[in-house]
């Protein structure tokens, strides 16, 4: 399974709203900068974020985004989901009843098929492996310092001192 990098942009700007606060919502452009990637592309990172109810989103000049949930109720699964979509990576075509298996009975399709049942299991594993895991769980883990440096890079953009 492959991810975009959408969703790792995603995740780092939970952890970063997480860190700068809720008194005020942070404006794309000063996420997209903290980063260095492009605001647009971002922002519609983000907006598929505030759809998916992690963030909220204020119109504006002061608006912004800011964490709609906090950090302990906010899943990896969730941000995922909301980046990747929520359909299966792996789709069963039942491509074994075309070419030779055409001609096969019936019964011998009853069942699943073990590829699809063995690609199933591993897919809910790392379902429920993210799902288990939370914004507040990646805020742990972090070094003190990557908190207070962004803490500090957000207080000087946004006070322009």
């Amino acid at each position: 399974m492959r991810m975009s990098e959408g969703v790792e942009w995603a995740l780092h700007c939970c952890v970063t709203l997480a860190w700068v606060g809720d008194d005020r919502p942070v404006p794309t452009a000063r996420l997209a900068a903290s980063f260095d990637l492009p605001p647009a592309y971002l922002n519609k990172r983000l907006q598929a974020l505030a759809r998916a109810g992690v963030l909220t989103s204020t119109p504006g000049a002061r608006g912004g985004f800011r964490l709609a949930r906090p950090p302990e109720r906010i899943t990896l699964m969730d941000v995922v989901a909301a980046i990747e979509g929520t359909e299966d990576a792996f789709r069963c075509t039942e491509i074994r009843r075309q070419g030779s298996g055409s001609a096969a009975p019936a019964r011998d399709f009853r069942g699943p098929c073990g590829i699809s049942t063995a690609m199933r299991k591993a897919e809910l594993a790392w379902r429920r492996e993210l799902a288990q895991q939370t914004v507040a769980d990646l805020l742990a883990g972090a070094p003190a310092s990557a908190a207070d440096r962004t803490r500090r890079w957000f207080t000087t953009e946004r006070t322009g001192t």
